[in-house]
């Protein structure tokens, strides 16, 4: 899907993705004291904004014209000073070594792209820093819920590592269920979480 498809997916709803934080970002940064952080690929900033309100820094990036908007309004709405810009995370250079969590939640994307933007990610990461990433993984495609089915934009844990973990400490990789209710009750989605720490220099 190309910007003006998700412009148009944004607009047929009021709201696309739910409006409270993904489950993972809230658990894998528990006790993280809170610094400058960049949400890659935001969509309409709920992972964004919860982290503005925890304190945070907070800037996010999305293509989706409509989607940056309606994040900007919320923000508002909450008297939040997080920043929202557009644009696309395969072109878009973040400043090296600028921040202190850098998140990227469901960017599904062909490898060479995929390891383009997740290779960006981890240069913006400061020392200390942490890198934390999360989208549909390769299985869930024949055993789980959800998602998108094409296996060229799904990934492993393993993929996620080679992408953009070089010279950062993995401090976890794996695979990771998640709860999803259907019209049949409710089943499983199968996701691939990887969140890494860049050393911080002598």
């Amino acid at each position: 899907m190309d910007d003006a498809d998700w412009d148009r997916r944004y607009a047929a709803t009021e709201l696309l993705w739910s409006a409270g934080p993904n489950r993972f970002l809230v658990g894998e940064l528990e006790g993280l004291p809170p610094g400058r952080m960049l949400d890659l690929a935001c969509g309409e900033g709920r992972n964004t904004l919860w982290l503005a309100e925890q304190g945070w820094q907070a800037t996010g990036v999305d293509f989706s014209a409509v989607a940056v908007e309606r994040a900007r309004s919320i923000a508002a709405e909450r008297s939040l000073a997080a920043v929202f810009e557009q644009a696309d995370v395969l072109a878009y250079e973040p400043p090296a070594a600028a921040f202190d969590l850098v998140i990227v939640f469901y960017l599904q994307l062909p490898a060479a792209e995929r390891a383009r933007a997740l290779g960006a990610a981890a240069r913006a990461l400061a020392p200390g820093g942490t890198l934390l990433v999360v989208g549909h993984d390769l299985i869930n495609r024949t055993i789980g819920s959800g998602g998108p089915k094409d296996p060229a934009v799904l990934f492993t844990p393993a993929d996620v590592v080679g992408d953009a973990c070089a010279g950062l400490t993995v401090e976890k990789a794996e695979r990771v269920g998640r709860p999803v209710e259907t019209a049949a009750g409710r089943r499983w989605a199968i996701d691939a979480l990887v969140r890494a720490r860049r050393p911080v220099e002598a």
